[in-house]
């Protein structure tokens, strides 16, 4: 490490909402760590909840859980890897000998941590670290696009839950970066029908042209009550699969109409803590529906970087805005006004 720099530039936040653009020592490297400059780093929804206190972040942190980057160093131990490797970071950390680790559940780890969210810095910074089992090499993505990775991974966690059986009819809502990664994970595994509903304008555009589902339904943001009703004389007997994408506990809460009887209900974007929705028990036992939560993923990245990087799985337009790290406050504007498809902060 003797001809990188002692320290860099990275943001910091002290507690919600207190950030700043600082300088601090390089990450110091572990046994198994691999040192990667980055090259970008995506910006999306759960940083706006974790720069407002939401989530479960844990301060003082440097964020950044999408990371793409370029590897300089490694300890002397790590193997498989070379200076210059182009490398997508997982940014998950399990304990392995907790409760649920030992019964295979690692994503529900006692002792979570995640890189840029909870115990571990992350990539919103010039130079991150991460063990070498947590790096996957691309080759065709740019370091743009390949920021997909992670948020992509979190869908192909979705998906394997979800387990769709062949010929399914689904309804995803929501046109947002992970629901357009979703959209076509589904499309690739076993169904044969997918509406997308979404609110009019350019996410449903983008939708259409990564030919993400079958049908697509512009909601009205005014009065979006016609076309929800137009979807149910469409398709009187509901759908096999229902995801609810977009975050919205209302949306959510009314869903549940659309789920067809013995089919499954997916809570997959993230919802403020204070969120609440109410279901007649009695719907649930009768339809036999089953409700499904998904959060974050593990071991997801291997099978996700095949479906991006061979170009399977579409990424062109869906991140539609960059940044610099001093921009952090225009990135995250452009995320809270929605002006952003998906943003990245990009280095050199």
């Amino acid at each position: 490490m003797a001809s990188l720099p002692k320290s860099m530039k990275a943001l910091r936040y002290e507690k919600p909402e207190d950030w700043s653009i600082v300088e601090v020592p390089l990450p110091t490297l572990r046994p198994g760590d691999v040192l990667v400059k980055v090259k970008a780093c995506g910006v999306c929804g759960t940083d706006l909840h974790i720069h407002e206190g939401e989530f479960i972040a844990e301060f003082p942190l440097i964020p950044g859980h999408e990371t793409i980057g370029e590897v300089v160093a490694f300890s002397d131990d790590v193997k498989g890897f070379k200076v210059g490797d182009r490398v997508a970071a997982d940014n998950s950390e399990l304990c392995g000998h907790c409760f649920y680790c030992r019964k295979g559940q690692e994503l529900l780890c006692e002792d979570f941590k995640a890189h840029g969210v909870l115990g571990l810095d992350g990539g919103f910074a010039e130079y991150a670290s991460y063990t070498q089992g947590r790096l996957f090499k691309i080759n065709n993505l740019s370091d743009v696009d390949a920021t997909l990775i992670e948020p992509a991974s979190c869908a192909m966690h979705g998906l394997e839950k979800i387990a769709p059986k062949p010929g399914s009819h689904a309804l995803l809502i929501g046109a947002g970066p992970t629901g357009l990664m979703m959209a076509q994970f589904l499309k690739h595994s076993g169904v044969s029908q997918l509406t997308i509903a979404a609110p009019e304008g350019s996410k449903m555009e983008l939708a259409k042209s990564l030919d993400a589902a079958d049908f697509y339904v512009p909601l009205s943001r005014s009065n979006p009550a016609p076309q929800w009703d137009q979807i149910k004389k469409d398709n009187p007997y509901g759908f096999d699969i229902v995801v609810e994408a977009s975050g919205s506990s209302k949306v959510l809460e009314d869903a549940i109409n659309y789920v067809r009887r013995g089919g499954k209900l997916v809570c997959y974007g993230v919802y403020p803590n204070s969120a609440r929705v109410s279901w007649a028990p009695s719907k649930i036992f009768g339809d036999e529906i089953t409700i499904i939560g998904s959060f974050s993923e593990t071991y997801m990245f291997p099978s996700t970087v095949d479906y991006l990087d061979s170009g399977k799985v579409k990424t062109k337009g869906i991140v539609n805005k960059t940044f610099k790290l001093e921009q952090w406050g225009e990135a995250l504007e452009s995320i809270r006004n929605k002006s952003a498809i998906k943003a990245a902060i990009v280095f050199d």
